[in-house]
């Protein structure tokens, strides 16, 4: 073999070797669930019996697996009673209810045999997590079959999923079934359970469950025998011949299964404008029919918005489902406790159907990365509530940027030195209110200050590209910042790594004018780009953009901010600028940093010059 050819060879199998292990496409592991339970109503037990193919889409070999067994969370002395019982400031819904939750109320998963390809595995259940020796390991792009035989008692309803929750709905079955953890480019993430967030596998479900044929049930899929069924699945009249039925249903794509079963449950059906069968489910009573009657018109035109703005919903149906202890998420449906006002019940349906795009379709590692889904979505809800009021659909004014209230509260958590930054895992958070805020609210002015940066059309061409181009591939923070540089062609990694890996705050303020020059300076230890406006003395406005060296360009505008001129950037080490301005300094009435107030500065206070009290000041 000649050089040339030894040569191209090996940068032909460097190449092969580089593009297996940089994961371009992210692999993802995939599921195939059958799962047939039977449900004993008088004893809150069930017998399941679960088939799981397993495909092992990774370039690992795989010599053991773990199963989430969620319900045994509610048991005393649990990892989840011990932490809620421990942390400081405990969830007024747990707080020491599973400490003293006698037998028959308690919640668990019995694993009453295991096979894998027929053959039996050694397996040991420690607290949420069952642990599986295989006796033969599952090899790279292999699938396979595992058997499994469950008992399974239902707890009473304390968090999440559970019996006879606060507003008399009788069963909110969420991680009711053992789950296969996800394993990832990560490794394994089989994460013992207190109460926080969840990471599943997309795949296809098969589930039938048999109960007694007074229940109504409520389930993620499609219902495969509605017209054995009837009770508002089908038009045609149904006459129940057996004490017990079996609801048939199937999902495709979706990493997680919830069902709900209530007697009282009376279901309604409306088709949006885009063809999405949007189902109903409730208790029907003085707090609860005026309201739910008027949700379904109110979830179509939000469903529409959604759709043009985040990208569009995947699934032929999704279900509002009244259960749980307040609101929570799951594939193509949601429970949320029903017996609220109306822009509550509005409120709490919107954040979870926004979850579909946030945790059921990009699915990113909630443990990890819950800013991504919480913050994202309670951005976007926020979003479509003010394009819900605008629309006249529910009551409230719309307006100009629902975004700021949210930036207000960052900043006052931001400083009561209680804040922890956004890269803690989220179980691992020292008090519930820190893992709250950062999660939900500061996840939430991520975004903001991402589309203060950028601009509103960059941003929001990034939302649209992040979903398009990751759904059903578990992206993390870098893919979404990625997104955001290609989309503004700016450089981001800095913002990334400041507002999510710490907890430094910005603080900018306009020291002193003089001739054509104003000295501005950063007190904070986070810097940003700034939006200046100075106004002359008649009133008129001229209008300044001072990017980041960081940023190695410059924003083009947005609606908030538009018609400047950009001036030279802030190199990021120096604590002063001197901002040239088209106007001397005599003739200047107020110089003011970021009069939309979109900027997170933690002291708005000294923004302007001369120091004179301005609206929003004193607001945080």
């Amino acid at each position: 073999m000649n050089r040339l050819k030894f040569v191209l060879l090996n940068l032909f199998v460097l190449n092969i070797v580089t593009q297996m292990y940089s994961q371009p496409d992210r692999w993802q592991q995939m599921v195939n669930y059958k799962m047939e339970i039977d449900f004993d109503y008088r004893k809150n037990q069930f017998e399941g019996k679960q088939i799981l193919k397993y495909t092992n889409n990774s370039p690992d070999t795989l010599d053991r697996v773990f199963y989430h067994l969620y319900f045994n969370a509610f048991q005393p002395g649990s990892v989840m009673d011990v932490r809620s019982r421990t942390i400081a400031d405990p969830d007024r819904r747990v707080g020491h209810r599973i400490s003293l939750l006698k037998k028959a109320e308690q919640g668990y998963q019995e694993i009453k045999s295991l096979k894998m390809n027929g053959k039996n595995v050694d397996y040991k259940t420690v607290g949420t997590i069952l642990e599986v020796n295989l006796r033969e390991p599952i090899m790279p792009k292999s699938t396979v079959t595992f058997e499994m035989e469950f008992h399974a008692q239902v707890p009473l309803q304390i968090r999440r999923t559970g019996r006879f929750n606060t507003e008399g709905i009788e069963y909110s079955m969420a991680q009711w079934y053992p789950k296969m953890c996800n394993y990832d480019y990560q490794g394994w993430h089989a994460n013992p359970y207190v109460g926080r967030e969840f990471y599943g596998i997309w795949g296809d479900f098969d589930v039938k469950i048999t109960i007694d044929s007074q229940y109504m049930v409520a389930a993620t899929g499609i219902l495969q025998n509605k017209d054995k069924i009837g009770k508002g699945y089908s038009s045609k009249p149904v006459k129940l011949t057996s004490k017990k039925i079996t609801w048939h249903f199937k999902a495709e794509k979706v990493h997680d299964f919830v069902w709900a079963a209530d007697p009282d449950y009376v279901h309604t059906t409306h088709l949006a404008q885009d063809g999405t069968l949007l189902r109903f489910f409730y208790q029907p009573g003085e707090k609860t029919t005026e309201n739910w009657e008027k949700l379904p018109a109110i979830m179509d035109e939000c469903l529409q918005f959604l759709n043009r703005t985040y990208g569009k919903y995947p699934y032929p149906e999704y279900a509002f489902i009244q259960g749980g202890d307040g609101g929570m998420e799951y594939p193509m449906a949601t429970l949320i406790t029903g017996e609220r006002p109306l822009v509550s019940l509005v409120g709490v349906s919107v954040h979870e159907l926004i979850h579909s795009w946030y945790q059921g379709v990009l699915a990113s590692n909630e443990a990890l990365y819950h800013w991504m889904d919480e913050g994202f979505t309670s951005f976007a809800q926020e979003e479509a509530m003010n394009y819900l009021r605008m629309k006249k659909l529910i009551p409230g004014t719309a307006v100009d940027n629902p975004q700021l209230q949210s930036v207000k509260g960052y900043i006052n958590f931001a400083l009561s030195g209680k804040e922890e930054p956004l890269i803690i895992h989220a179980d691992h958070f020292i008090t519930n209110t820190a893992y709250g805020m950062a999660s939900y609210t500061k996840g939430q002015v991520f975004l903001e200050q991402l589309r203060y940066i950028i601009g509103k059309d960059a941003f929001d061409k990034t939302m649209l590209r992040y979903y398009n181009d990751w759904k059903f591939r578990h992206p993390n923070a870098n893919d979404f910042i990625r997104v955001a540089e290609k989309v503004s062609g700016l450089e981001l990694d800095w913002f990334k790594e400041y507002f999510v890996h710490t907890t430094h705050t910005i603080d900018y303020s306009v020291e002193e004018m003089y001739g054509k020059t104003i000295v501005l300076k950063r007190n904070g230890i986070m810097p940003m780009p700034l939006d200046i406006v100075v106004t002359d003395n008649d009133g008129k406005e001229y209008r300044y953009n001072v990017p980041l060296d960081l940023m190695r360009g410059a924003k083009k505008g947005d609606r908030f901010f538009n018609n400047f001129s950009v001036r030279e950037p802030w190199p990021w080490t120096h604590p002063e600028y001197r901002l040239e301005v088209d106007i001397d300094a005599k003739n200047i009435k107020l110089v003011e940093i970021d009069p939309s107030q979109r900027l997170a500065d933690v002291n708005r206070a000294d923004n302007h010059y001369p120091r004179v009290e301005l609206p929003g000041d004193a607001e945080k």
